[in-house]
């Protein structure tokens, strides 16, 4: 996710990207409507950083550009950061600069969190350029935190953090004055702690010992920064790194510094990340054009996150150790570097960012490398994450998406909005849609665009008149959803014997979608047919005549375009537990004395979560009983041991049939055998006796098994079923989903002629 510049969502991912959701704290210009807009095209800031104190002292040198003599401007800036001085800088040839102190007002909120406001009166102010200096100090101090949400692995939250264990402030923190809509430039000198080393944007230049009188102690050193691209907002972090670099040049012939800034215990990872990052940039940059930056670097954080800024990326030390470099990971926040950090994104009027940046790295990337059947399973997941996280009533435009909050959001602002890419390059053709896409980033570097630019964009390039289109996936919410009603099959009078006609109609249930509806057609001999039928209205005739008796069609097999399924018709998996209204868990194991079970640990983060659920649908919490019934409504999760084997046995037996079962000595899953005391099964089944819900179950053979898997059980979401051996996945996968398949009726009174 980019954040650049301003944070506008998260990520990505898979830790994919969060936003993180607090009060302004920056800078804002007059609300009067009327008055001109005043924008920061400079920042020239010389800030000393304390650590232990959780300090900031800072100067910041701003050139603004005012429209108009007499127009006023209003800083606002947290409760913790105190304004100084405010002057107002005249530069005279041959002299010394002339610096007036200029008064401003300030007035606080009613609640100790509430922003402070400043302002500055307008008859201070002159027309043109403007250099104002703003001197301020102040504490900034929000701990990261654990998320609100049931998701186990994910990114903390916080606006900003200066301490011992490091230091991260981006635009949320407002660390520095900014005005909305602004895109500026920055000069850095930072001064921190002797053994830090400080990260931001931009170019580094030497750092050294802070000049005598300069910083507030000796112990201190400075590091110069140029950030010559201009950019919306600045992020800047520092900790104790291993730095390491490599000037690269790419297959296009642009050169580029990489770099990684790595905790001690992980530098030996930096040439693994530096290969990949190479490996990322050489693919992209002859799809989106050239790099936009000096750098790109890879820097470790001191809490879980994973953030994109302009030439670099912000990586919690829990993933860098995971050797984060997939491209659903690293390679998503190198796209951003175009998609976010190259061209801006005013969220609040639509985040199509995210959308397609998940497109080119977590899913296109498969194409580009030829692995078909990962390709197939990234657009499942996206219809997928759709269906199981948005029902119909909480539905909304793709086109009101601003920043992720939950699962939720990233099902419409990440995953339905890729498949939106997906079906605009279906619908523009190949060569037009990549030729479009370079447009959009060389026309908008360094500028805001929104949804109507890319409309605006991809119909110069097509030539096409795509306004029912961005009107129908953007504009709009909802799916189509699809069947196929009876389809009918005679042979052909007058051709070869095993000459068919088959006839059929496509259905759309709710209001009609146009779009590409691939369908498979089996035939006798192991024959298949596939073709694409482009739907227009609520009913659809299909007719094709075929070189064997059909015997059955698929609806969209290969996940080429978006739609509505039921849950039921789903791949089971661990989400169908989590998105369920109505869930419980069964308890099928003991707690030593003194020595709770690591299962302990998934109840107690289900019970931390479940205050933000409606009292109606909040987890029920039991024991297994001895028979092993079932709750009567929602799904269930089952953790247990060998002590209730029996009982779990028997429920897998009446969901699962034999596709996993447990025994004396181990666990037999999809055929086959495994034993040994490390292992632990994660596996989802839909309810047999309850369609749209499903009951999962977490096995393992000794407490050691599970305790290295209770933490990051959430993780596997997506998995019908995950088999661990002393905390490593063995094996894992998804169940075969139920058949959409229609059964070809064979008329052979009524052949055609």
């Amino acid at each position: 996710m980019p954040i650049g510049s301003r944070i506008v969502s998260f990520p990505c991912l898979f830790l994919v990207a969060l936003l993180l959701s607090h009060g302004t704290l920056g800078v804002a210009i007059a609300a009067d409507p009327v008055l001109p807009r005043v924008v920061i095209r400079h920042h020239e800031l010389f800030v000393q950083i304390v650590p232990d104190q959780h300090a900031l002292i800072a100067k910041d040198r701003l050139t603004l550009e005012v429209p108009q003599p007499q127009v006023p401007i209003r800083f606002a800036l947290a409760p913790t950061l105190q304004i100084d001085r405010i002057a107002v800088v005249q530069e005279s040839v041959g002299m010394e600069s002339l610096i007036h102190d200029v008064p401003f007002k300030l007035e606080r909120g009613s609640t100790p969190e509430s922003v402070q406001e400043v302002t500055i009166p307008s008859q201070v102010m002159t027309a043109g350029l403007v250099t104002l200096d703003v001197h301020y100090h102040g504490i900034i101090n929000d701990p990261p935190r654990d998320p609100r949400h049931l998701r186990f692995v994910t990114p903390s939250e916080t606006a900003g953090y200066i301490g011992p264990e490091g230091v991260y402030v981006s635009s949320e923190s407002h660390w520095y004055p900014d005005i909305p809509e602004s895109v500026s430039t920055y000069a850095l000198l930072v001064a921190v702690p002797t053994g830090w080393t400080v990260v931001t944007q931009g170019k580094a230049g030497e750092s050294r010992a802070c000049p005598a009188g300069l910083c507030r102690n000796d112990q201190m050193v400075t590091t110069e920064w140029t950030v010559m691209q201009p950019s919306e907002a600045l992020t800047l972090v520092a900790n104790t790194f291993v730095t390491s670099f490599r000037d690269w040049t790419t297959q296009t012939g642009q050169r580029i510094q990489l770099s990684t800034y790595l905790f001690p215990d992980d530098a030996y990872l930096a040439e693994e990340y530096l290969d990949a990052t190479a490996r990322y940039l050489d693919v992209y940059i002859p799809l989106l054009g050239p790099y936009p930056f000096e750098k790109f670097a890879v820097v470790e954080n001191f809490f879980a996150s994973g953030l994109g800024m302009p030439s670099f990326t912000l990586l919690g030390s829990s993933v860098i150790k995971r050797h984060y470099v997939q491209p659903y990971a690293l390679g998503h926040e190198i796209v951003h570097s175009w998609i976010g950090n190259g061209v801006f994104n005013r969220a609040e009027r639509g985040n199509w960012v995210e959308g397609l940046t998940t497109y080119l790295a977590n899913y296109y990337w498969h194409e580009l490398m030829g692995d078909r059947a990962q390709a197939r399973d990234q657009r499942r997941l996206m219809v997928q994450s759709y269906n199981l996280h948005v029902p119909p009533e909480r539905d909304y435009p793709v086109g009101q998406f601003t920043q992720k909050q939950d699962e939720h959001d990233n099902a419409i602002g990440y995953q339905k909005a890729s498949m939106l890419f997906h079906l605009l390059r279906q619908e523009v053709g190949e060569e037009t849609f990549w030729r479009a896409l370079m447009s959009l980033v060389a026309q908008y570097r360094g500028r805001h665009a929104e949804w109507r630019d890319l409309e605006r964009v991809f119909a110069e390039e097509s030539r096409q008149d795509l306004r029912w289109f961005f009107a129908q996936w953007v504009e709009q919410d909802g799916a189509p959803v699809l069947s196929l009603s009876e389809a009918v099959a005679r042979p052909v009078a007058g051709k070869p014997s095993q000459t068919f006609q088959l006839e059929a109609t496509i259905v759309q249930s709710s209001k009609p979608f146009r779009l590409p509806l691939q369908l498979l057609i089996h035939m006798e001999g192991d024959h298949e047919h596939l073709l694409t039928l482009p739907l227009r209205s609520l009913s659809e005739r299909l007719s094709v005549t075929l070189p064997a008796r059909p015997i059955a069609i698929d609806l969209d097999p290969e996940f080429m375009t978006f739609r509505r399924i039921a849950r039921q018709s789903l791949s089971p998996v661990l989400n169908h537990y989590v998105t369920d209204r109505r869930r419980s868990v069964l308890m099928a194991y003991t707690d030593e004395p003194g020595h709770p079970s690591p299962f302990r640990d998934v109840v107690t983060r289900i019970e931390a979560q479940e205050q933000q659920r409606p009292v109606g649908e909040r987890t029920v919490i039991a024991s297994m009983a001895q028979d092993g019934l079932l709750p009567r409504e929602g799904s269930v999760l089952v953790l247990g041991t060998p002590e209730s084997r029996s009982g779990i046995q028997a429920i897998l037996a009446n969901h699962c049939g034999e596709r996993a079962t447990l025994s004396d000595s181990g666990v037999t899953v999809m055929g086959t055998a495994h034993e040994g005391p490390g292992l632990a099964l994660l596996v989802s089944c839909h309810r047999v006796d309850r369609p749209g819900s499903v009951v999962t179950v977490l096995y393992a053979a000794t407490p050691q098994a599970v305790a290295k898997v209770a933490r990051l059980l959430f993780f596997y979401g997506w998995n019908s079923f995950v088999l661990f051996k002393d905390g490593a996945v063995v094996t894992r996968g998804e169940w075969p989903l139920a058949s959409e398949g229609t059964e070809v009726r064979f008329d052979a009174s009524n052949p055609l002629r």
